[in-house]
């Protein structure tokens, strides 16, 4: 079986293709800036910069410019992320897409343009069969108690709730320490920390608390995105900066997170260069970010009772040498350990604890294509 496993963003197409005897990847690529005269194309070696209109132009850029341009593929697999009452991974049927629509107002990073590509793909390869392998399924095991907000009793029956994001990352994350570990019982605490970044308690495989409540704007700061933030400061912002209430949303999704604290930029990078350089409130981001996992890790210790691993993945987590650092600093009372000279490394998948700390550390860089490939196929096999 031949999956391509798409990866949309607003203005972004990424997808991998997978020759699923042996799970071997065949091909690799995306579209930047989509919607733009200066969208890039990337696709093995391959690179072509232009004027993509949509993401159905950037679908047939990214097919066209396949190694292999005759390859068939049998399915197409989503890495979605808000189905509401709908989860797992499940065929993409009209229904699937009108639930979409309907929970757009609280995805309205991710439900479009997901949307737009389903029925783009639908139109150039109508015979292939899609799958939604939606972002929420791997938290269906999080207890009620870690998933009902204290609102009234009829917000909750109306899908009110903590449904946890980031599934395919912390799924992989969940196997993967297994076996490395050669452990089915570990208690892991998965830091996704990039773009978009949750914290997830993982007992025994199994997702018990995630950081993420019930839309993807929330938990820890993202790049452009607030992330936790109490609901009735609107009623100071609305009226202070002439605000609609669709406006101060739309700021809290495109203008918070690391970029709104810095001012600088919305990526990582920049953010710390900028701080190198003595920006304060660059700074500030760095260390707002810090301190808000720090908050999940020490709430997952207790969740978990205790760990066995710390894993860091995702963009900044795999890659920030300095960020790691600050984040394990002074958990040595549950026995954390940071070995600074094994933490100089980046993108690798490694141990970086110390000897003598009692919870392994380590790097594992996510392949969150990989799991919905895998759920995609089994979803076709029944």
């Amino acid at each position: 079986m031949i999956v391509l496993v798409a990866n949309i963003g607003s203005t972004s197409f990424k997808f991998r293709v997978f020759d699923m005897r042996g799970e071997r990847e065949l091909a690799r690529g995306g579209v930047e800036r989509i919607g733009s005269d200066n969208a890039a194309v990337k696709v093995g070696g391959q690179t072509w910069t232009g004027r993509v209109a949509d993401h159905g132009e950037a679908i047939d850029r990214g097919l066209r410019m396949l190694p292999d341009p005759n390859v068939k593929l049998d399915a197409i697999g989503f890495k979605a992320v808000h189905g509401g009452p709908i989860s797992g991974a499940v065929r993409v049927t009209d229904e699937v897409v009108r639930t979409m629509t309907e929970f757009a107002d609280i995805a309205p990073a991710h439900n479009p343009p997901y949307i737009a590509a389903m029925k783009a793909f639908t139109a150039r390869l109508p015979g292939v069969p899609q799958v939604a392998a939606f972002e929420t399924a791997f938290h269906q095991t999080i207890p009620a108690s870690r998933t009902t907000y204290a609102v009234p009793w009829e917000w909750t029956q109306a899908g009110v709730r903590r449904y946890g994001f980031h599934g395919a990352s912390h799924r992989y994350i969940a196997v993967r320490s297994a076996e490395l570990l050669k452990r089915s019982d570990l208690r892991v605490i998965s830091c996704h920390v990039g773009g978009s970044s949750s914290i997830c308690a993982i007992d025994g495989g199994r997702s018990v608390a995630n950081s993420f409540s019930t839309s993807a704007q929330s938990g820890l700061p993202h790049n452009n995105r607030v992330g936790d933030f109490d609901a009735y400061a609107l009623l100071k912002i609305l009226p202070k900066f002439g605000l609609t209430l669709e406006q101060a949303l739309t700021k809290m999704s495109k203008e918070g997170g690391l970029l709104g604290i810095s001012g600088v930029s919305n990526d990582h990078r920049d953010v710390e260069q900028a701080a190198a350089e003595g920006n304060e409130r660059a700074k500030l981001a760095l260390d707002v970010l810090v301190e808000s996992v720090r908050h999940y890790v020490g709430a997952y210790l207790a969740v978990l009772n205790g760990a066995d691993l710390i894993a860091f993945t995702g963009g900044i987590g795999e890659n920030g040498v300095a960020f790691r650092r600050a984040v394990c600093g002074r958990l040595d009372y549950a026995g954390v350990k940071l070995d600074p000279q094994r933490n100089e490394v980046r993108g690798r998948e490694t141990t970086i604890s110390a000897d003598d700390s009692r919870v392994r550390i380590m790097i594992i860089p996510t392949n969150e294509e990989l799991i919905v490939a895998r759920q995609t196929r089994e979803v076709l096999k029944k």
